[in-house]
């Protein structure tokens, strides 16, 4: 029988797993503070990467050369991955594509994503997954609020992981906002209090949005995992 689970990595790093599949998502562990793993631990047989920043791309390279894991993105950075020899599979905003693991939509993002070394990393993205056994997880990668978060809303989200943290992505207030178009089943908050300038009061938030909607809030600590 096809599960899902999802294990909460820190920052907005996640470790997915639904059927026989393993998926990292925004895999930034070495240099990450609140990491509960070593990048060396972990062998996925994909990885999803929202948009170029570090503290997203993060250990792809590595964990992928010596995985094998095919690593999904956008069509920019998968060409500058290909030029390091990852396997990489490219998509674009709007676009869906039918994988092992489930259906993959890829998501605006309204951000930035240069890579570190100066190479333009091509449009921020988020990731809308319809697994296997029918669970839709959004995970909305750094971004600030848009109003068509409605229309990802309209896919009917079991799962929203979406960002908190406030000055690189929405914080508190603009999150709020976001679950009221994104009405899912239950929301984690992601992406914040890995440094000082995006710390903030999770246990606050999720008591006003409990109050304010209908979703439910699940803060994961880093290590931590729900089963959905």
């Amino acid at each position: 029988m096809v599960s899902t689970s999802l294990r909460f990595l820190g920052h907005a790093a996640l470790w997915l797993e639904t059927g026989d599949s393993h998926i990292l998502v925004d895999p930034f562990i070495t240099g990450n503070p609140l990491a509960p793993v070593k990048a060396e631990d972990l062998q996925p047989e994909y990885i999803l990467v929202t948009h170029g920043h570090g503290d997203h791309l993060g250990d792809s390279v590595e964990i992928a050369r010596r995985s094998g894991a095919a690593v999904i993105t956008n069509a920019e950075i998968r060409d500058w991955l290909k030029q390091k020899s990852v396997r990489s599979f490219g998509m674009n905003i709007g676009g869906s594509h039918q994988f092992p693991f489930g259906t993959l939509k890829m998501t605006q993002a309204i951000h930035s994503s240069g890579l570190d070394d100066g190479t333009p990393g091509g449009s921020p993205a988020g990731f809308v997954l319809r697994t296997l056994d029918e669970k839709c997880l959004y995970m909305a990668g750094d971004t600030g609020l848009f109003g068509d978060m409605k229309l990802i809303g309209d896919e009917g989200l079991d799962v929203a992981l979406i960002p908190i943290g406030d000055n690189y992505t929405m914080g508190p207030e603009d999150a709020l906002r976001a679950v009221k178009l994104l009405h899912p089943r239950i929301v984690i908050p992601i992406h914040y209090n890995t440094f000082e300038v995006i710390k903030q009061d999770a246990r606050a938030w999720a008591e006003l949005v409990e109050s304010q909607t209908g979703t439910k809030v699940h803060i994961l600590e880093p290590g931590e995992t729900l089963r959905l």
